[in-house]
């Protein structure tokens, strides 16, 4: 047994410091990986600027599970398993660095979107009307074409999303399958703890060990006889680990998910863009307010189309479907059409949700509806909801109400109201429309 520990020991303090070394090899190394943020760039080339930042963050993840794997093979090469834990912590914690890079990424990125919230400063509706007028600056700046390529931007960050969960939940498969083998191989370690220096050294046979015909005993199983609290730790972690629940990197796990939702906000944020700086200003269009031109005759009092605000957004978000496809197979590998389906579904039903809950906070900003504006009012609302529709989108009951009650002359909204026994009608709708 002395000539044994004699082979090991001059190795020890480095095995006991591994968790250490490790912890800088791996900071080092990640530190490497070219994760530059966003640099602001000006009108006509925040797209461009917006793809290589994306291109940089997707690249770097592979990097990354590299680097993480060597991690798991020099642990194995240098300590035989038997320092696992220390390696756990030195993943999960250098895996939590990287994130933190990628969070800072993404916001570098609001800036280039310019969908940059402020933290602190005015008020809401100071904050809202100024930022309606920015927008509408910005939109005047921008064509239409950089426009579209920041949206395309936006969504390939999805795939940096997609590519950090996959990866990651791969690599944390593979390493609970590391575990599990250790826990085969340093089994023996608890159990040599309790035997006595003559069963120990009866078990040498043949250049290796044994215990009386079990298998053989390697020396990182060896190592743990003389310490037995952190042998029994880490046959615990072991045993923990074959168990399909089990996290391997837990607050890894934790931070991916936080990542993917930071992420569809960004990405949320840069589609209802547009929708938000056209919608804007909608209550306070002075079409609404203006007085109404008296004729002898009984001409229309309202255009029989629809209003450009409207038909700006409807025309955005009929032609978002053609931005999510080529992403939405990108994502499902070409494997799965009704994946991809789904998922550009869903996103055309979020950007169409949020544009429909935007408007409807505009109209009920209009102080008072009078015959004239409900007129022009159901004509751009019939409109939107022809988009929703064409998109196979559910019309919002409140808006369907708007429509009701604005199509409705106001000598017969009380008989609308009494004829509602399902209460469907949006009562501060109704208050709107009947000036209360």
């Amino acid at each position: 047994m002395d000539v044994l520990k004699a082979v090991y020991l001059p190795y020890e303090s480095f095995k006991q410091r591994y968790g250490q070394m490790e912890h800088a090899i791996l900071s080092s190394e990640i530190a490497g990986v070219d994760l530059r943020g966003a640099v602001i760039r000006g009108v006509g080339a925040q797209g461009i600027e917006l793809s290589e930042t994306v291109r940089r963050m997707e690249e770097s993840i592979p990097q990354v599970i590299v680097l993480l794997e060597s991690a798991v093979e020099r642990c194995i090469n240098f300590t035989g398993g038997s320092e696992a834990d220390e390696l756990i912590l030195a993943l999960d914690d250098v895996m939590l660095q990287y994130i933190s890079t990628l969070q800072e990424t993404l916001k570098s990125l609001r800036t280039v979107c310019s969908v940059d919230p402020s933290s602190d400063g005015p008020s809401k509706k100071e904050m809202e009307k100024k930022d309606g007028n920015q927008n509408a600056r910005r939109a005047d700046l921008i064509s239409n074409e950089e426009e579209w390529s920041i949206v395309q931007g936006a969504l390939q960050i999805l795939t940096v999303s997609d590519s950090l969960t996959s990866r990651s939940s791969v690599f944390e498969a593979s390493l609970r399958a590391t575990l599990a083998r250790l826990s085969t191989s340093l089994s023996l370690s608890v159990f040599a703890s309790s035997l006595d220096q003559n069963q120990i050294t009866s078990g040498i046979e043949d250049g290796g060990l044994s215990f009386r015909g079990r298998a053989a005993l390697d020396v990182a199983a060896l190592r743990q006889v003389d310490v037995p609290e952190k042998a029994r730790k880490l046959s615990n972690l072991l045993n923990q680990s074959k168990d399909p629940r089990f996290h391997a990197l837990p607050l890894t796990s934790q931070r991916v998910a936080a990542f993917a939702d930071t992420v569809n906000e960004l990405v949320y944020d840069v589609l209802i863009s547009k929708v938000r700086q056209r919608l804007g200003e909608v209550s306070r269009l002075p079409i609404w307010s203006s007085a109404e031109e008296q004729s002898a005759f009984p001409l229309p009092t309202f255009s029989a189309y629809p209003q450009t605000y409207v038909t700006s957004v409807g025309e955005y978000l009929l032609t978002l479907p053609q931005q999510l496809e080529p992403l939405a197979e990108g994502i499902s590998n070409n494997d799965n059409n009704d994946e991809a389906q789904f998922f550009a579904t869903e996103w055309m039903f979020k950007v169409a949700e949020g544009a429909t809950s935007l408007y409807i906070e505009q109209l009920r900003g209009i102080p008072y509806i009078s015959d004239r504006v409900a007129q022009q009012l159901s004509v751009d609302i019939e409109y939107l909801s022809n988009v929703l529709s064409a998109l196979s989108m559910p019309i919002p009951p409140v808006l369907a109400t708007f429509q009701t009650c604005l199509s409705t002359s106001r000598d017969q909204l009380k008989e609308l109201v009494k004829s509602d026994a399902g209460n469907q009608l949006d009562l501060q709708t109704l208050y709107a429309r009947c000036g209360e």
